[in-house]
């Protein structure tokens, strides 16, 4: 059974419906403990209305994660080989940092599909991930070669970079909680990255 498409409005209104419910209940639930019922109450829609749309929770998930994949790689592409090697990296950090605040679920979503191994999307992994972190690991390594950054392994400073940046998504209770009341996590982190990955990479 393949996925419908939404042609009218109210169609693509429902179909958007789904897919915001259903990130909901995953970044909440994790894939394996979320069921169509949870997303179509979210959805405010009843499960036969919702299996009119997509034919299974899979369906729903793949598409979530495929969607998910282009966006969350975009700061990456738009490294600059010819950019100020400093700047473009603070740059990655900062978008990265930003994209956490804002699409805190999507960041909840990719980590809960990576810590159970990747069962829906690890061909992607291999075919688009890796092959665009090599291509910018490349170029730190020539600004580093060149003296323009620090020395540094470039594919594990771009596993720091996500790290450090996807951390205050992933685990904003513990953040919170930790930092106690009236502070915002995300201006001093931001603060804080700014100094750490400045002072790591400059040459």
């Amino acid at each position: 059974m393949s996925i419908q498409e939404p042609r009218t409005r109210i169609q693509r209104k429902n179909h958007q419906a789904i897919l915001e419910a259903a990130l909901e209940v995953f970044a909440r639930s994790g894939f394996a403990a979320a069921t169509l019922d949870q997303i179509a109450s979210e959805a405010g829609m009843s499960k036969p209305n919702l299996l009119y749309y997509f034919p299974s929770k899979e369906a729903i998930h793949l598409t979530l994660l495929s969607q998910l994949m282009d966006t969350w790689l975009d700061p990456m592409r738009d490294i600059d080989p010819d950019g100020e090697p400093v700047e473009e990296l603070l740059a990655y950090v900062r978008r990265k940092l930003q994209m956490s605040r804002e699409m805190p679920r999507e960041s909840r979503l990719f980590a809960h599909e990576i810590i159970q191994g990747a069962p829906h999307m690890g061909p992607e992994l291999e075919t688009v991930l890796r092959p665009l972190v090599m291509e910018k690991a490349a170029i730190v390594a020539d600004w580093s070669a060149a003296g323009r950054i620090a020395t540094v392994d470039p594919v594990h400073l771009i596993f720091s970079i996500w790290s450090l940046t996807q951390h205050y998504a992933d685990f904003d209770v513990q953040v919170r909680k930790v930092l106690g009341p009236g502070r915002d996590p995300w201006d001093e982190a931001a603060a804080h990255l700014e100094t750490l990955f400045g002072r790591m990479l400059a040459p």
